[in-house]
């Protein structure tokens, strides 16, 4: 019986915010595998903020094409194969599209039995490894520095801040409601939360931060960039990992206007990019399961269900309606 695939697809590049004219809704039949190839039905499809970076142009992968299916990361089970390393019935996780099924020859991760699709796709999946990488390796925390995170009520930004109580430091959030901030220290055991809505930023992160930002975790960009760059410590660092307060801008915004603190602060400002780590990926997993299994480490989702729901699910992460990983249920 022929298998029809039912897509969400790019329909036009956006200008600002996105609306619904920017994609369309269409069933393709599933065509015939070609050797090495395997058929995924889909289950879990990740939502994140890079999504509408390739929606609008080249990044470190090329642009979205005009009626392909938007690209996400997912989680699905194998329902043909023609691949001996994927065999019919495994779950793996992979770029596998705003759609109900998925073909793949490769870069599929098969995910061990008893592992909930939730923990797959957050804190065992690019939202866990982007946390400890980017911190660990790119921010490299010493125990008692003070680490400062934007977009802390965020799926990657509540990982980043446990993770830095973890190794010893003092960890200060930043989000955009009393009752974000209120779940990252009642709840997450953030030392001092800044709400950036109704509060001076700059001068909280002052205040919250006496002795200076040793490592900043960037996940928006924009003002409360140049806020944290203003509050540096010496030898600061600061990781960037996102600029979700700009991806709707129709004209990029201006850069910091403060960047010469660095010289004098000695500061380093560096980038970067999870695909880079893959390989290095059960090296995190191992240990993030470790402090899940103890009580350290906890993570939160927000699950919409239906694919159809899928373009407002990331409409969400731009209004701050969400809190923890957004994704969305097949």
């Amino acid at each position: 019986m022929e298998r029809l695939n039912h897509r969400i697809t790019l329909a036009r590049r956006p200008s600002g915010v996105l609306t619904d004219d920017c994609f369309e809704v269409d069933d393709v039949a599933v065509r015939e595998l070609d050797d090495s190839e395997v058929l995924i039905e889909n289950a879990w499809l990740s939502i994140d903020p890079t999504i509408r970076t390739w929606i609008a142009h080249d990044t470190y992968l090329p642009a979205i094409e005009i009626g392909a299916p938007i690209r996400c990361f997912g989680l699905g089970t194998v329902v043909e194969s023609r691949n001996d390393r994927y065999s019919v019935g495994a779950t793996v996780q992979g770029l596998v599209g705003w759609q109900q099924f998925a073909v793949a020859r490769s870069g599929l991760q098969v995910m061990p039995d008893g592992v909930q699709p939730e923990a797959a796709l957050s804190i065992f999946g690019i939202t866990g490894l982007t946390a400890y990488f980017g911190l660990l390796d790119v921010g490299r925390p010493e125990a008692g520095e003070t680490v400062l995170v934007s977009g802390a009520a965020g799926a990657t930004g509540s990982i980043v801040g446990q993770i830095a109580r973890i190794k010893g430091c003092r960890v200060v959030g930043i989000a955009g409601s009393d009752e974000k901030c209120a779940w990252l220290t009642d709840a997450l055991d953030f030392d001092a939360a800044i709400n950036y809505k109704t509060q001076s930023v700059g001068k909280a992160i002052a205040e919250a931060c006496p002795d200076g930002v040793d490592v900043f975790f960037d996940n928006v960009g924009g003002d409360i960039l140049e806020a944290a760059i203003g509050n540096l410590a010496l030898h600061g660092r600061i990781v960037l990992c996102g600029a979700i307060s700009q991806y709707n801008d129709a004209v990029p915004g201006p850069g910091p206007r403060n960047l010469p603190m660095l010289i004098s602060k000695r500061g380093r400002m560096q980038g970067f990019i999870i695909m880079d780590y893959m390989r290095q990926a059960k090296e995190a997993i191992d240990e993030l399961s470790q402090w899940v299994a103890a009580g350290e480490l906890v993570f939160n989702v927000d699950v919409v269900d239906g694919l159809d729901n899928a373009p407002g699910a990331l409409n969400r992460l731009f209004t701050g309606a969400n809190t923890g990983k957004m994704m969305v249920r097949l």
